[in-house]
């Protein structure tokens, strides 16, 4: 099979506007299942609600697009059903550690098998704009005009205290996060990938970006791969695997 063997392309062009780092995540994780010899059979993505979420429908795989935070649960009852299943969830920040983030917090204790993907573009953006989970601080959303007075979740610490897989990446270095994804698939035990992506249309243009590719470019500017693995938690804007 090859990694396009994975897509519903019937189903092109998708719903993300332009710029938009989700068809980039996509790709990198067809490309993975090729390399690892997935199969329709063995194989099934589980996204919740939002623009992240929309993904479920452009796999062509069993697959389940699960109702607004719900998304991890889903997944481990399909990994309880059949131990066998190579289970991922592909969906967004708010989703998953806004609506659903106490599923999180229940899935990392119990250790499931299951790969958690993580659209983290920083913001609700399929309802226009409003502050989420991982939006930093004093940016201007739709929720927070005079700029966001509210921590961002620390979700590394969280897979971490109960020794859970954490990588982060982003989608302008794509061989990073295409290792992330493999190690976190070699993992026994769950494992969370939060991937940092642009929004262009409902977080980047507020922040002063004309388009998607300039947003890109902030990535590999602003983001450095750490060389060492030594095993301590990553510090802001490193991007790294820990384990």
């Amino acid at each position: 099979m090859g990694y396009r063997d994975y897509i519903r392309e019937e189903r092109f062009p998708t719903s993300w506007c332009g710029g938009c780092g989700i068809g980039i995540v996509l790709k990198a994780v067809c490309q993975t299942f090729e390399e690892q010899g997935f199969t329709y059979e063995n194989t099934t993505v589980v996204s919740g609600i939002g623009c992240s979420a929309r993904s479920a429908g452009y796999f062509k795989l069993d697959t389940v697009h699960s109702i607004h935070g719900r998304a991890i649960p889903v997944a481990e009852g399909i990994k309880m059903a059949n131990e066998k299943m190579n289970v991922f969830v592909f969906s967004g920040d708010g989703d998953l550690l806004g609506i659903g983030g106490n599923h999180l917090l229940h899935a990392c204790r119990r250790n499931t098998d299951i790969n958690i993907i993580c659209i983290d573009n920083e913001i609700y953006g399929m309802t226009g704009g409003q502050k989420s989970p991982t939006t930093e601080l004093h940016i201007k959303t739709l929720t927070s005009p005079k700029g966001n007075e509210d921590r961002p979740i620390n979700v590394q610490a969280i897979i971490r205290a109960h020794d859970d897989f954490y990588a982060r990446t982003t989608v302008y270095h794509y061989n990073h996060l295409k290792k992330c994804l493999k190690e976190a698939i070699e993992w026994k035990g769950l494992s969370f990938l939060d991937i940092k992506a642009p929004c262009i249309s409902n977080n980047g243009r507020r922040l002063g970006f004309k388009n998607g590719y300039e947003m890109l470019i902030h990535y590999k500017d602003e983001y450095k791969i750490r060389t060492s693995d030594n095993g301590h938690l990553l510090a802001e804007k490193e991007l790294g695997i820990v384990k």
